[in-house]
């Protein structure tokens, strides 16, 4: 089955080795007091992306919050159309996640790629009949298709153009982790990140975590230099990460003062 997988391994496009090349000094960046907000999107997917935590506890590929992306870009349209724009031109995919109502995260495509890849060799020993399917998601759904969800006859009609689709295939991309059934709608798939479960339970975790916090300072806020530098118990993922997700979606602000950024609960 190498053919398979090795056939998943995306190919760089060229906006995004442009962007690659132009943000390849940021990769040490670590200060959020100096580098909390960006002017382009793409280039502030990009250092995200560099600053990804890397550790045994994350075994997924890097992917960005939304809520990250809104608080390091000002123009929240100017976001969305990007986004839009750079899902057209195949550059990321846009995943709904299942930690918030409005939890979506962003995923250059070719480490979404790299992480089917993952997948496949997982399940490399089973039927080559069945297997095969992973090729036809990627080649005629993935390429097709670039909302975060799926009914469940387009994406049977969608996969046919690969061979004869049968329950086993809908099965096997289900039990990958790449697809998720809807609750309110179990004829709807989300497009799904695979092994990201464990992430997720430390995202929420973080959340709670980093706001428990700064609640019980006096007046729930605290410098964002010493804040940043402090580990967490309970989440896998980096201050940094936790930081820039909550002032995105609301839960922190943060503002300047004479002796540098704060950041505080916002206020119900």
């Amino acid at each position: 089955m190498a053919n398979i997988s090795d056939s998943l391994k995306g190919k760089k496009r060229p906006r995004e080795t442009d962007a690659e090349a132009a943000t390849g000094d940021f990769d040490q960046i670590l200060s959020l007091e100096e580098n909390l907000t960006f002017s382009d999107t793409l280039v502030a997917l990009r250092i995200m992306r560099a600053q990804f935590p890397n550790n045994e506890k994350v075994t997924v590929q890097p992917f960005i919050l939304r809520s990250q992306l809104y608080s390091s870009v000002e123009d929240r349209t100017q976001v969305d159309r990007d986004l839009e724009t750079l899902k057209r031109e195949k550059v990321l995919r846009v995943f709904k996640l299942n930690t918030g109502q409005d939890d979506h995260a962003i995923m250059f495509l070719d480490d979404y790629f790299r992480q089917m890849e993952k997948v496949v060799k997982r399940f490399e020993e089973k039927d080559e009949d069945i297997v095969e399917v992973f090729e036809w998601f990627k080649s005629h759904v993935i390429d097709c298709k670039l909302e975060p969800s799926i009914r469940h006859q387009d994406l049977c009609t969608l996969l046919s153009r690969g061979g004869k689709v049968k329950d086993e295939h809908i099965s096997l991309l289900i039990n990958s982790g790449l697809l998720t059934r809807q609750l309110i709608d179990p004829n709807v798939y989300w497009f799904a990140i695979p092994n990201i479960g464990s992430v997720l339970k430390g995202l929420s975790q973080g959340r709670k975590e980093v706001l428990s916090l700064l609640n019980r300072r006096r007046y729930k806020e605290m410098m964002m230099a010493p804040l940043e530098k402090k580990a967490l118990r309970f989440s896998p993922l980096d201050m940094r990460f936790h930081l820039r997700d909550l002032i995105g979606s609301g839960h922190l602000k943060s503002s300047k003062t004479p002796t540098g950024l704060v950041v505080r609960v916002s206020k119900d």
